[in-house]
């Protein structure tokens, strides 16, 4: 059973439907703990819904299980770098790379965990070797003219950076939203924040700068000014914002084209849990089930229909009792002897109102269709 649950969420990853396949994972586990895949597995969901300290946790799980599993130390890895533990990170990774060392996933992100590793250390970083200054041919000295001279320094390229002075990160929780801002050694009376109904405003402005940085987003979903807040560390600025509403931000800035909000499943005891599908055709078994409990009956001898959904609640005898009292309420004496004649000569089967049809001869069984009479000797 467990192999199947592991299919079925193999097949929710693919679709992107990531809690689901945490959820199957998580069945699968209770089933068969001593699977490392299936720790391995759930820890790349895990990285794909932001819930990165279950992710380290579950990486953990399966190295512990299989210390050869090489993507385990991956996703360790990858996890570890998105909460900022470069050093942990590192190590995960160079255990990962010597067990795959053909997967050039190990190299990159070792190559990213040491150059956060050199900026908190406060090492400049190297020159990208993809980044060639653009040369422009300048003419010799006896050919200039006061126009040349004009024209070739504005035809000199305008060094200027189009990256932001502080690079951000965000990652979320159903109640809160956790910006990381990367500004190393700002004093913390240099550093102001303001919270808005779906504003972040933030403003660093340090004494001897002249560029005073701001950032300033509209932010995906609206929050709670008053339960937001920040702290100003060594090497970085964290900022918790409070949601207004249980739902996910798929980006922290907001976007037009991304209107869908997706509402965070609190599953309760009452509450049926809903999942999306990725089958065509679907059925709807709520809906399904709501049918099959309306069972209407007509007879058309006696024109007698009774709804059984409005006695739901009760079941046997009292709802036959009850289903009786109504139809006796304000019949006569006829009615009343038809319907229990019919009824006891027929088994069951038949309920009239007709003392003329009746009265003058036996009641015959009407089965349902499929079905067919029998007489029990007692």
């Amino acid at each position: 059973m467990a192999s199947d649950l592991e299919t079925r969420a193999k097949e929710a990853f693919i679709d992107d439907h990531f809690e689901l396949a945490v959820d199957l994972y998580s069945q699968a586990i209770a089933i068969d703990p001593k699977n490392a895949e299936l720790f391995s597995d759930r820890a790349q969901a895990n990285i794909k819904l932001n819930n990165f300290t279950e992710a380290v946790s579950d990486a953990n799980k399966a190295i512990e299980l299989d210390p050869s599993m090489a993507k385990a130390y991956l996703r360790k890895g990858t996890a570890c770098i998105k909460l900022e533990e470069y050093q942990t990170a590192k190590a995960a990774l160079e255990t990962g790379a010597s067990l795959a060392p053909d997967d050039l996933r190990f190299t990159n992100l070792i190559k990213e965990s040491n150059e956060h590793i050199a900026e908190e250390n406060g090492e400049l970083p190297k020159q990208s070797l993809n980044e060639t200054p653009t040369s422009v041919a300048i003419p010799p000295a006896s050919e200039l003219t006061d126009k040349t001279v004009e024209t070739t320094k504005a035809a000199q390229p305008v060094v200027s950076s189009t990256k932001p002075k502080y690079r951000h990160e965000f990652y979320q929780k159903p109640e809160e939203v956790v910006v990381t801002l990367f500004a190393k050694g700002v004093p913390a009376e240099s550093v102001s924040v303001e919270f808005g109904e779906q504003i972040l405003s933030v403003t660093i402005d340090v004494s001897g700068e002249d560029d005073v940085y701001t950032f300033q987003p509209r932010l995906f979903g609206k929050i709670i000014p008053s339960k937001c807040k920040y702290q100003v560390l060594s090497t970085k600025i964290e900022i918790r914002l409070a949601k207004a509403e249980a739902i996910t931000w798929t980006t922290l800035e907001f976007n037009k084209e991304n209107t869908v909000l997706q509402r965070i499943n609190v599953s309760s005891g009452t509450q049926r849990p809903i999942y999306p599908s990725s089958k065509p055709n679907r059925v709807d078994w709520d809906k399904l089930e709501a049918q099959v409990k309306k069972e209407v009956c007509l007879k058309t001898s006696g024109l007698v229909m009774f709804d059984w959904e409005k006695d739901e609640k009760l079941d046997g005898d009292a709802a036959l009792n009850k289903f009786f009292r109504d139809i006796y309420k304000d019949a006569d004496e006829d009615t009343r002897r038809a319907m229990s004649k019919s009824f006891v000569e027929s088994n069951g089967t038949v309920l009239s109102t007709n003392w003329k049809e009746v009265g003058s001869k036996k009641v015959e069984g009407s089965p349902p269709d499929g079905m067919e009479m029998k007489k029990w000797e007692y």
